[in-house]
Order: structure tokens, then C-alpha cells, then sequence
């Protein structure tokens, strides 16, 4: 499968817009296309998803390594490959873009906002082509995709001004109707606000997929047994394999695709809608992922769910809470208007939303002593991503410290108790997060 990575020069120009009308539009030309996103987003895959109809996948050089971004790119499946970047190119100094770009070997589309350029468009793709030597990044920008471009002199100014080692691959014209909303922790979800799809499809039109097609490179294929999961990356899904319940409603819904593939892949999964009022299934553990629990306070108080899980948690079953996870494993939640909420009350701590957020960062935990995600010395790699604080107790026990980020307390993360575990980092299936886990029911 051949892929081409759509990278910004800046966050904000319109990289989710121009990624999803190449997408539509390669569809539109009979292809089946693989979506994908350079670093830890959960909310810009969810709109790929809701265009492309299949998970995007999470292409982030920290959390995989480049064996494992090179093994979560191959589990996609479709004649080529769209990955949109992380802020502009060459920013991020855990995952940037052009990282992602040079461990998969695939050529750079530049997004570029020509709203009020035109040969200066040309110019700004040249510096980036060429800041690529300079900045010791073995990349190849081909060419521009010219966000909010109107036609005529416009395009024809900028598709002029290019030189010949840069292709037009189209434009995205200007129209308020291929405007996603926003909010705290980025876009609104995909299902929540799905782009106009007439916009959409009159944006398509003016992308030229012949010229994707023909720049499109090809991933080299990985190395297999050099990950951090790989030691239980085979194991036994026979009858005894652990049944894991999975939390998956709007306020738990920050999952990546390649977790969901490994606990399948080792275990049973059944997924349950805490807002909705249903129960907690049987099962050998459960997994709270990351989302919105802050807008489903009031549900979740009432969730019978919650209530099952805070008896069978303090019964010794393993639980494993990630950020919006271990919000509502949390006693309670403070919204940012003010309202308490009780919640699971597993986890000693109170947790308030603030009005603005409190880390952004790739991080890396180190494991103090055994838990469910990792054995003591283990090192682990995510992210952290909140608007919320936590005043933990004074005597709380927990599993990492952090060697990089913010983490919860006082350079600590991983709030435990009885067999539960919450922490504000999000993990990826290659960190052998899940393994551990599933190795420990």
C-alpha cells in the first residue's frame, strides 16, 4: 500500500479539511483509501473514519518506535495511504511530522493557506523543501495542496510560481461550510459534526488525485520482534483467553484502533456504554479508555455501571482507567461551571476541570513496582492531553514515576488501588501496555 503524508506549515491551516477532500476525492477516482495520523490525536482520526468509512491509523515515532509506526501502518489495508500531520511539518520534538515522514520513507504534500498568497505560496514550499537538508531530514516535500484557494488567477498564480521540483497537487477552495467546530481538547468529534458532504464533494473536485497517485511512496516493511510488546505479541487466544470490557460511548472515547486489534487479538472483547445505563459485563478486567466523562458527569453519577465496577474494583478486578478513565474512577469530578459529581470513588482523588489545559506532551513513565500496564523498572511511552487537575490523598500509592511530562502529582503518575490503575498518560498497543495487562488477568 502506498501512502503520502499531508503535512502543514503550521497548526490551523486546514491540514483535517484538505486531508479528508483527498480522501473523498481519491474515493470519488475508485480507490480505497487507508487514512491515517501522524502523532497522538484521538478527534482529527475520528473525522477520517467518519469520511474514509474504516479506523484511522496512529502514526506516532514516540509512543511505536519506527518498527512499530512501520507495523501500525501496515495493519491498514487499501490502495494507498493519507497521513495527516501533527501541527507543521518540523514541529514536535517527540513525534513531528517529519519525523513520521522519514521513519515510513513517504514523500511530504504541503498544505499551505493561500487565502492571501499566491506566489508566495511557492516560496513557502521552497523554503520547507529545502529546510529538510539543512535540518538533517532525510524527506522529500513534492509538492503543495493550496488550502482556501479560490479558482482562476488565484490557482493559476500559485500553480505558476511553483518550480519544477514542486507539483500542484490541486486546491481546497474557501467555503464556511468545510469548517469544523471546536472545543477544549481540539475539534469536535467526527459523529458529532460531520463536514458538509456536498462542500466535501465540491472540494474533492479540485484535487488532483493522478498527481497523489503517481507521489505516493512505499513503506518499508517492518522488522518483526523488535517491540516492546513482542514477547507476548503471540499469545494463546484459546478458550481461556481473558474477557476484557471496554468502556465505548462519548464519554470513553479515545481508543486507538491498534488497541482494540490487540485486546482482540489476545483476548475476548465486549464493549458497554457507561452514559447509556448499561451494565457492567462480565468479565476477567476491565479498560476505561480517555474522552469526555467532564460532559457526562451527571450520567456517569448515575451509572449503574460505575456502581458494579467500584464493588467489583475493591473485589480485587483488575481495572485500568487512562485520563477521561481515571476521571471517573476518580471519588469525584468538579465540571468547569462549578457542579460536583460523585463518581466510581475507586481511586482516592478529586478532580477538577480547569479553563485551560493543565499538559500537553508526549510523555515516558517509569515503573516503580509491578502493575497492571508494566513490571518495575518498565518504561513506558505515551502522552498526556487534560484540562483537569487532581488533588490525590496524601497517603495515595502509585506506579510511575515521570521521566518526562507532567504526570499526576509531584512527578508521579499512575494512581493505584486494589487492582486499578488510573493515569493521565494515554498508551499505545506497541508500548506492551496492553500485554501487561492482559498478562495480569
Amino acid at each position: 500500500m502506498n501512502g503520502l503524508v499531508l503535512a502543514g506549515t503550521s497548526s490551523g491551516v486546514g491540514k483535517t479539511v484538505a486531508a479528508l477532500a483527498a480522501v473523498r476525492a481519491l474515493e470519488a477516482a475508485g480507490y480505497e483509501v487507508q487514512p491515517a495520523k501522524a502523532g497522538p490525536d484521538f478527534i482529527d482520526p475520528s473525522h477520517h473514519a467518519q469520511v474514509a468509512g474504516r479506523p484511522s491509523r496512529t502514526l506516532d515515532v514516540w509512543m511505536q518506535g519506527v518498527e512499530g509506526a512501520r507495523r501500525n501502518y501496515h495493519r491498514g489495508a487499501g490502495d494507498i495511504c493519507l497521513v495527516e500531520g501533527v501541527m507543521g511539518l518540523y514541529d514536535g520534538d517527540g513525534s513531528s511530522t517529519a519525523m513520521v515522514a522519514e521513519a515510513l520513507e513517504l514523500p511530504v504534500v504541503l498544505v499551505v493557506d493561500a487565502k492571501a498568497g499566491m506566489e508566495s505560496v511557492a516560496a513557502t514550499a521552497l523554503g520547507f523543501r529545502e529546510y529538510a537538508d539543512r535540518a538533517g531530514r532525510d524527506i522529500e516535500v513534492a509538492g503543495v495542496l493550496a488550502q482556501r484557494a479560490h479558482g482562476g488567477r488565484h490557482a493559476d498564480g500559485i500553480r505558476e510560481a511553483l518550480p519544477a521540483e514542486l507539483t500542484y497537487f490541486g486546491r481546497i477552495p474557501p467555503d464556511e461550510d468545510l469548517a469544523i467546530p471546536d472545543r477544549h481538547l481540539g475539534l469536535h468529534m467526527g459523529r458529532e459534526a460531520p463536514l458538509d458532504d456536498d462542500a466535501l464533494a465540491a472540494a474533492a473536485e479540485h484535487v488532483r488525485t493522478d498527481r497523489l497517485l503517481d507521489a505516493a511512496g512505499q513503506v518499508p516493511d517492518p522488522e518483526l520482534g523488535t517491540d516492546a510488546s513482542s514477547s507476548r505479541q503471540r499469545g494463546d487466544t484459546g478458550s481461556g483467553a481473558p474477557r476484557v470490557a471496554v468502556a465505548r460511548d462519548e464519554a470513553f472515547a479515545f481508543v486507538y484502533p491498534a488497541t482494540m486489534e490487540r485486546l482482540r487479538e489476545r483476548g475476548e472483547v465486549e464493549t458497554f456504554a457507561p452514559t447509556a445505563g448499561d451494565p457492567l459485563p462480565d468479565c476477567d478486567g476491565v479498560y476505561l479508555p480517555g474522552g469526555y466523562p467532564e460532559r457526562f458527569a451527571g450520567q456517569l453519577a448515575d451509572s449503574a455501571a460505575l456502581s458494579t465496577l467500584a464493588d467489583r474494583a475493591a473485589d480485587g478486578l483488575p481495572v485500568f482507567g487512562e485520563c477521561g478513565g481515571f476521571m471517573a474512577l476518580a471519588e469525584t469530578l468538579t465540571t468547569a461551571d462549578g457542579e460536583t459529581h460523585e463518581m466510581a470513588g475507586v481511586l482516592p482523588a478529586d478532580v477538577e476541570m480547569c479553563d485551560r489545559y493543565q499538559a500537553l506532551d508526549h510523555v515516558e513513565l517509569r515503573a516503580r513496582t509491578d502493575a497492571l500496564t508494566a513490571t518495575a523498572g518498565d518504561s513506558l511511552r505515551g502522552h498526556e492531553f487534560h484540562y483537569s487537575t487532581a488533588d490525590v490523598d496524601s497517603d495515595a500509592r502509585f506506579a510511575f514515576d515521570v521521566e518526562r511530562g507532567d504526570g499526576m502529582a509531584e512527578g508521579r503518575d499512575g494512581l493505584t488501588e486494589h487492582r486499578t490503575l488510573g493515569t493521565y498518560a494515554h498508551v499505545h498497543a506497541e508500548s506492551g501496555a496492553f500485554d501487561a495487562f492482559l498478562d495480569a488477568l
